[in-house]
């Protein structure tokens, strides 16, 4: 496994655990007009009470999600003190790995398409590879010839010195005898 799939996978481990601790069980319930304000015992019971129920730590009281903004406004909240769905994890928090996470599936995902559809830095250009290693052995065979001449032109050379000095041994073992006795 490379890299990126790996990072892939462990940024989508990271968001099912981060969705798996949500809990859902409020979402399911039918939809009735709950107030929020009236229960401000814990984080843990405002936000069981409604999904629209948000809890503040500052003041520590619970309230209606302000759903005419995105995110919590500094009036109604601030972002390290507001809770919404999980009473561990303030808003700052989850922006900060929200976008994390994104900005991670959007540049594995943007590598996978790179890398799938073989453009920019994933291009590979066979021809030009094939050029090069063509042109490393012709080169190769070329210094072997080379080489290979060299050698035969020693041997020519020690040939003929050991021919010049009698040191070179016919390649008839057998000798032929002169009856000197006779």
């Amino acid at each position: 496994m490379n890299g990126n799939a790996g990072l892939f996978c462990l940024s989508a481990l990271g968001l099912f655990i981060i969705l798996c601790n949500v809990d859902y069980s409020s979402a399911n319930t039918p939809s009735t007009t709950v107030n929020c304000s009236l229960v401000n015992d814990s984080c843990g019971s405002c936000l069981k009470l409604n999904v629209k129920c948000m809890w503040c730590n500052k003041p520590r009281k619970c309230m209606d999600y302000p759903v005419n903004h995105i995110l919590p406004t500094s009036a109604d909240c601030g972002l390290a003190d507001a809770r919404w769905g999980v009473c561990g994890l303030n808003f700052e928090a989850l922006i900060i790995s929200v976008s994390v996470v994104g900005g991670l599936l959007l540049i594995a995902i943007t590598l996978c398409l790179c890398k799938c559809c073989k453009c920019c830095c994933f291009k590979k250009d066979s021809a030009k590879y094939e050029r090069e290693a063509q042109r490393l052995d012709r080169e190769r065979q070329e210094r072997s010839m080379r080489q290979d001449e060299r050698k035969l032109d020693r041997q020519r050379k020690n040939d003929d010195i050991r021919r010049k000095y009698g040191l070179i041994k016919d390649n008839n073992r057998y000798q032929r005898f002169d009856d000197e006795t006779a």
